[in-house]
């Protein structure tokens, strides 16, 4: 289970511990209080909002990469999910506008 915790992303790095002659030694896996917090979290949160770790993953990297973001947020809307972005929101207010002055320019005289 860690190592598929590892591969989503849901645990601090590993760190790397020197052999004995100062050389780059074998990678162990050394948490700090920081880092079992953060994991503490990961579980919490799972178990909060009954979501598996890879949906946990995922919500991270919404929020880390800005095109995932983008993307996902666009779903939302589509989906009536979110709102539609204030822009988006004010050209459909204006085409509105425009249609009905046209409109009204049509009925006079």
């Amino acid at each position: 289970m860690l190592r598929y915790r590892e591969t989503l992303g849901l645990l601090p790095p590993v760190r790397d511990r020197p052999g004995r002659s100062g050389a780059p030694g074998h990678r162990h896996r050394r948490f700090g209080d920081a880092d079992l917090d953060a994991v503490a979290m990961a579980l919490e949160l799972e178990h909060r909002y009954d979501i598996n770790p890879a949906a946990l993953a995922f919500g991270l990297r919404v929020l880390a990469e800005p095109q995932v973001r983008t993307a996902v947020a666009d779903l939302g809307r589509r989906l009536g999910r979110l709102p539609a972005t204030p822009g988006r929101a004010l050209d459909f207010e204006k085409e509105k506008a425009l249609r009905l002055l046209a409109m009204s320019q049509r009925r006079r005289p």
